[in-house]
């Protein structure tokens, strides 16, 4: 993987998560996805469990961002995306906002990173 660039997607087996993946994979970048699948599915990125340039995983950005190696971005999309998910789950989405925020600047600050803050919840219209 020498040379490309390394990504880290926080929730990205999400809907918009996981289409950002695929981007970055096909852009020519390592990506580490990082979700807990609680709300985002392992089948959104099953296609690129076997790609060599894509890592999967399993965590909560809450809790840990076990990720070794150099990174270039930390992009952060981790949370519940929809009133019934979130109503159901209201402190882990508090904590995946807090604390993911927090964690994935810290990774970001140890690396030298770039960081993006993305709150995709309700962006495609009522649930």
């Amino acid at each position: 993987m020498s040379g490309r660039f390394r990504r880290v997607v926080t929730g990205g087996a999400g809907f918009l998560g996981s289409h950002l993946c695929d981007r970055l994979v096909a852009a020519g970048s390592q990506v580490v996805c990082v979700d807990d699948l609680s709300t985002g599915r392992r089948r959104n990125v099953a296609h690129l469990v076997d790609d060599p340039a894509f890592i999967l995983v399993e965590a909560a950005a809450s809790r840990q961002l076990p990720v070794e190696g150099p990174v270039d971005a930390v992009l952060h999309l981790a949370s519940a995306a929809s009133p019934p998910a979130y109503l159901a789950r209201p402190l882990q989405t508090l904590a995946a906002g807090s604390e993911g925020t927090r964690r994935g600047l810290e990774l970001a600050h140890a690396h030298r990173a770039r960081f993006l803050l993305a709150s995709t919840s309700e962006v495609s219209g009522d649930p």
